[in-house]
């Protein structure tokens, strides 16, 4: 099944590329996650407008993307979370709380799609994440999850 991208997914494309998957992958996955669009002939029109918003919040260069990355590796990120007695989180620890705990410490502004976890946060600890900036350049941030 043809699709159009509305978001980056990883491993299959950025926002406005048109990709061919498997049928099952596009229905169950991607199209009620808002992740994808169907392809029609009128959709290509979709495509260049899509392209556009994403030049518009895309970081441009890979010398901006490792400016970026250097001030994100440079920062010590704290994100205070309700837990329990053994440490064990109310919920977990999302993308989102952690691209405003980078902006509440001072880092830049980073978009909550872009930061990768490799597993759900749900205890107390020290973890790092990986934000992807560029499509060559990763930075690796570390978190400090703390209680309350």
């Amino acid at each position: 099944m043809k699709i159009i991208l509305t978001h980056e997914v990883s491993g299959l494309g950025a926002a406005g590329e048109v990709v061919d998957v498997k049928d099952g992958y596009a229905r169950n996955y991607l199209i009620p996650r808002k992740f994808a669009i169907r392809w029609t002939k009128g959709g290509e029109q979709d495509v260049a407008q899509i392209r556009r918003a994403r030049k518009i919040h895309e970081i441009q260069t890979i010398e901006q993307a490792n400016q970026i990355k250097g001030q994100l590796e440079g920062v010590k990120v704290r994100l205070a979370v309700r837990s329990g007695d053994a440490g064990r989180l109310f919920g977990s620890v999302t993308p989102a709380d952690i691209a405003s705990a980078i902006k509440a410490s001072g880092g830049p502004e980073v978009d909550k799609r872009r930061i990768e976890l490799t597993a759900p946060i749900k205890t107390l600890g020290a973890y790092e994440t990986s934000v992807r900036l560029h499509p060559e350049v990763a930075a690796k941030v570390t978190l400090e999850v703390v209680a309350a």
